[in-house]
Parts: C-alpha cells; sequence; structure tokens
C-alpha cells in the first residue's frame, strides 16, 4: 500500500540560465566512494519491495509526453521493472537497458524480452545513436559530478529528446540518520564512513537552473509516498536492499550482526509498528523531466 500526501512542482521553463555549480553542493563530492563501483547487488533483497520501487517510475512516466519514440534508454536498469513498463507503453521501440550489475542484469535477461541488456559503468555509458528518451530511476543518487553528468546526458539525446529522472529525496529522514549513528558508534566508522552518502542529491531549484541552461522545457517535483510495509523490521529490509548495501559487504558476519542490531534500535524508534501490524514509511522523492 503506498498513500500520496504531498506535491510541490516547478513547471515548463524555456530561455537561458547559468547551471547551479551541483559539484559544489554539499554532499556531492568529487569522487564516488570507494566500492560503490564494484559493489554486489542482491536482486531477491531488491525486489521485496519491488511493487512499491516501481510506483514512483510510472509518475515519472506519466509525465514523459513523447509519443513515438523509437530509441529509448533505461539507464541503470537493474532487474528490469522499468524496462518492462518500457516495453509495455513503447512496443515498437528499441529500448536498450544499461546497469553496471552482472547479477541484476541476469534477473533482467531472465525475466524480460525483447530489451537490449549492456553490462557497462552508468556513469560513462554512451548509446550508440541519439536516443529519443532516456529513463534514469533511482540510480543517479549513487554518483557524483551531476553539474557534468546531467548536461552529457541531455546532449545525446535527439532534438526534440527527454531526459526522465527519480531520485530519493529522503537523505534526512531516520532511515538514513540511523545508519550515520550505526557507523559512528562501533569500531568499523573508519572502514564505513567513505562509504556513507548522507546528502548526495541537491535541491530541486539547482536541478531546474542546472536543466533550464540546456533545455527547452523542463518539469520538477517532489512527492512524498507513505508506504505502508508488512512483517517485522520492514524499513531494515527495505534499506538493506539498497543504502545499506555497500555498508553490509564491507563488514565481517559479526560486524553486520552489530551494526544491523545498532541501526534496527534506532530505526523502531522512528519507525514504529501499528497496531494491525503496519509500519508506516515515509519517502519523499525527486523527479526531473527536460526536453531538449
Amino acid at each position: 500500500m503506498c498513500i500520496v500526501i504531498g506535491r510541490s512542482e516547478s513547471s515548463i521553463v524555456t530561455g537561458t540560465r547559468t547551471p547551479t555549480a551541483l559539484r559544489a553542493h554539499e554532499g556531492l563530492p568529487d569522487k564516488r566512494p570507494p566500492g560503490v563501483e564494484r559493489l554486489s547487488w542482491n536482486p531477491t533483497q531488491y525486489l521485496k519491495f519491488g511493487d512499491l520501487r516501481l510506483r514512483p517510475a510510472i509518475d515519472l512516466l506519466s509525465r514523459v509526453s513523447i509519443e513515438s519514440p523509437k530509441h529509448i534508454i533505461d539507464l541503470g536498469c537493474g532487474t528490469g521493472m522499468v524496462s518492462a513498463v518500457l516495453r509495455e507503453r513503447w512496443p515498437d521501440a528499441r529500448i536498450v537497458g544499461v546497469d553496471g550489475s552482472p547479477e541484476m542484469l541476469a534477473k533482467a535477461r531472465e525475466q524480460i524480452s525483447g530489451v537490449e541488456w549492456i553490462e557497462a559503468d552508468v556513469e560513462s555509458w554512451a548509446p550508440d545513436e541519439p536516443p529519443d528518451l532516456i529513463v534514469s530511476n533511482a540510480v543517479l543518487h549513487w554518483l557524483d559530478r551531476h553539474d557534468e553528468l546531467i548536461p552529457r546526458l541531455l546532449s545525446t539525446l535527439r532534438a526534440g529528446g527527454v531526459l526522465a529522472i527519480q531520485m530519493p529525496k529522503n537523505f534526512a529522514a531516520p532511515s538514513h540518520t540511523c545508519i550515520t549513528h550505526a557507523v559512528n558508534s562501533g569500531p568499523w566508522r573508519e572502514l564505513l564512513e567513505p562509504l556513507t552518502r548522507p546528502d548526495p542529491v541537491a535541491s530541486p531549484a539547482q536541478y531546474h537552473a542546472l536543466l533550464s541552461s540546456s533545455a527547452v522545457a523542463v518539469d520538477v517535483w517532489e512527492i512524498e509516498y507513505y508506504q505502508a510495509l508488512e512483517g517485522n523490521s520492514p524499513v531494515v529490509e527495505w534499506t538493506s536492499g539498497t543504502i545499506l548495501r555497500p555498508l553490509l559487504n564491507a563488514l565481517q558476519d559479526t560486524e553486520r550482526t552489530e551494526f544491523l542490531r545498532i541501526y534496527e534500535r534506532c530505526i523502531e524508534g522512528a519507525y514504529p509498528q501499528g497496531p494491525g501490524g503496519t509500519t508506516l514509511f515515509p519517502f519523499r522523492r525527486l523527479f526531473l523531466v527536460a526536453q531538449v
């Protein structure tokens, strides 16, 4: 279950503006934390909340008005959930799914046909021909230098093409600040601190300015989803499939157990289980759509 509570928007803007230096934004370091590009992803853990993870992508695509794209890129396609939606909406298009995780791509190939799958570094990969649409759902917050990356993606599009991006904007929430608490609460602090990403996404205004320097139409908005999760420690299960993954991979078994114990204790106070066994987990996300 997911309840959409709030939405704020800044819609179509034309003209030329000076882009904000997003690299200078606190929380957008120049260098990706070590280990992220070599991260081993667990498709099964990630897909435990597949329907809730897919909902923002559907909301993102609802604002993409391009009618008959011939070439579509799903950048950071993961298990292919979004690629399947793209295939259904535009069955005649050439759809290419790009991801750096062989584990995720193996799951995608297993489940979805009619898509070209490419294993490559999402940050540096470039299409073989200009696409009509690039979609990136819950990926770019893992990457840095958005002031360089996003204009580069825009520059690869055909005239009239669209770039559509969704990123989590939940880094000030307890689900993420409890990670900092757990990192600082054990002998693993020196090991784990370089792997944390406390604030990797800039403000909507900064992205609006960056996109407006190259695009003829820009749409920026946020949605906060109130997700009703079932089971024991569901927020820990959620973050274990995403933001916690690099940290858990870096720890030995005994350390991992203790780290999760500290994190779970912090989480339980912030997200108490309701009387019906449901835990309400608010999650804010940022959406960007730009047409060149």
